[in-house]
């Protein structure tokens, strides 16, 4: 099966069984099947059906600006690395089991996947129309959030940077193609696996605060359980499978509280639970927000642009790749249109040692990582194979269009105590993405300063930050018709 008849069969098969396991105690919530079609019409759940569309959509032309933009936005591993070590690599060791490897492999793509779908299922089912809509938006606008970080703060996983670290996901042949051709794999901060399902967690913990109870009091909260036990398991997961570095956890922890804060905050407003959704905002009140969410937009577009010019300025001191002796990874070309074609300039940065390399079709690399890991004496026969001599770089045009490419890269035999291989790729698709990239990152930007912004107006107030209500209904407000 391929993994979309895997999700599709996980869809059909777990959904009604979850939706009914944890709604056994509060049976008379539950929507009639009957009624199924009117309460997808009346509270407008088509809208959120609509977003699942949108944000693909976007994943998809952001994923795209990825690999095209590195020469100039490279990437901060080397910085990360310098923070943290090898502690990933010590986690994986410490725990590592075939039997392990594979449930971890399947949960971190499956269950991860399923578990954004079945969540905004399952409150509609229970007959929470407010819990549908955040939840729904937590995927939405927590993708939107990390844009501007997996396109100008790129991090390499933590298996292409520390020698001896197995990419246990990723050179698991099957699961290897499914990557390469839906995500890149040097987007590793922040983590979504942490981001996301903790995005609903604190949206639980928002909404049921605000109403006065507790989350033990909640109807919700075995399922709020559920999500916590799975989050926890995404947590272990990013560590050990060779993908994500320790700070990608806090810093995923961030971006699903900015994003959780910025649907409670909003949702209200989106649903006229006090109004039209315009109402109170005038003039004054929208020359506020565009000064002040304007200036936390300049401040983190300013920090952006900084990373930029580092980046360019340093670009004859960057390395890609960091190989132990014995070790295989591979830089992922991205599929391009007829007529272009990318120049991957590959250079050997070692002083005594060789480095081999081959270019092969990513569906074609699947008989060289069957045993989950690359066995480069297969791998070197399904192309054609070359080496790069020391302090030296290879130059390949890639012309095939429409298809992923791996440039595979292999350390074989370490010399003069040369243990670690270090290899700098740099690929030229030939556009300038910037542009694009900048008008993607704008959203995050705007949600972040109106958080802050938000956060800020209610501690003037001497209001909760839990407090969802739109400030133009706050009667402690001396300015209460002109507020947002």
């Amino acid at each position: 099966m391929d993994p979309y008849e895997i999700m599709m069969s996980m869809i059909l098969v777990l959904t009604p069984i979850i939706c009914w396991f944890f709604t056994r105690s509060h049976t008379e919530h539950r929507i009639h099947w009957r009624k199924w079609a009117d309460e997808f019409h009346n509270k407008r759940y088509y809208l959120h059906a609509m977003g699942y569309i949108v944000i693909i959509r976007w994943k998809s032309i952001t994923d795209k600006l990825n690999e095209p933009m590195k020469t100039r936005t490279g990437h901060w591993t080397e910085w990360v690395y310098g923070i943290e070590g090898e502690f990933t690599k010590w986690f994986q060791d410490a725990f590592r089991s075939d039997a392990l490897t594979e449930f971890l492999n399947f949960h971190y793509l499956f269950v991860y996947l399923f578990l954004i779908y079945v969540t905004t299922v399952y409150f509609a089912y229970s007959g929470d129309r407010d819990m549908t809509d955040k939840v729904t938006l937590n995927y939405l606008l927590i993708y939107a959030l990390a844009v501007p970080y997996y396109l100008f703060f790129n991090v390499e996983v933590t298996s292409s940077w520390i020698p001896g670290m197995d990419a246990l996901l990723y050179h698991e042949g099957w699961y290897t193609v499914f990557y390469a051709l839906h995500d890149p794999l040097d987007n590793a901060v922040p983590s979504l696996h942490v981001a996301i399902p903790f995005g609903i967690l604190m949206l639980n913990y928002l909404h049921v605060k605000e109403q006065g109870g507790t989350l033990r009091e909640w109807r919700h909260w075995p399922y709020h359980l559920f999500v916590l036990l799975n989050t926890l398991l995404f947590i272990f997961t990013i560590l050990y499978l060779g993908i994500h570095w320790f700070v990608d956890i806090p810093l995923g922890l961030l971006i699903g509280s900015i994003g959780a804060l910025f649907i409670h905050h909003l949702q209200p407003r989106l649903r006229n639970d006090h109004g039209p959704v315009f109402k109170g905002i005038g003039r004054d009140k929208v020359r506020r927000h565009i000064v002040v969410e304007g200036i936390v937009m300049l401040v983190l577009l300013t920090c952006m642009m900084m990373a930029v010019n580092f980046q360019e300025e340093t670009i004859d001191e960057r390395v890609s790749f960091r190989l132990g002796e014995g070790d295989s990874t591979f830089e992922i070309i991205q599929k391009f249109d007829p007529g272009d074609m990318v120049q991957s300039n590959i250079t050997n940065l070692n002083h005594a040692s060789q480095l081999e390399i081959v270019v092969v079709m990513v569906e074609t690399s699947v008989p060289a990582m069957e045993t989950g890991e690359i066995d480069w004496a297969v791998m070197k026969t399904l192309g054609e194979h070359r080496t790069v001599a020391p302090q030296t770089t290879l130059s390949l045009n890639i012309t095939s269009p429409k298809i992923y490419h791996f440039v595979v890269m292999h350390f074989p035999d370490a010399q003069d105590n040369e243990s670690v291989m270090e290899v700098r790729i740099l690929n030229d698709y030939g556009d300038d993405k910037m542009g694009q990239a900048m008008f993607l990152s704008l959203p995050s930007l705007w949600m972040t300063g109106f958080v802050v912004y938000r956060l800020y107006r209610l501690k003037k107030e001497g209001r909760s930050w839990i407090d969802s209500t739109p400030s133009y209904v706050w009667a402690s407000s001396s300015t209460s018709d002109e507020e947002a």
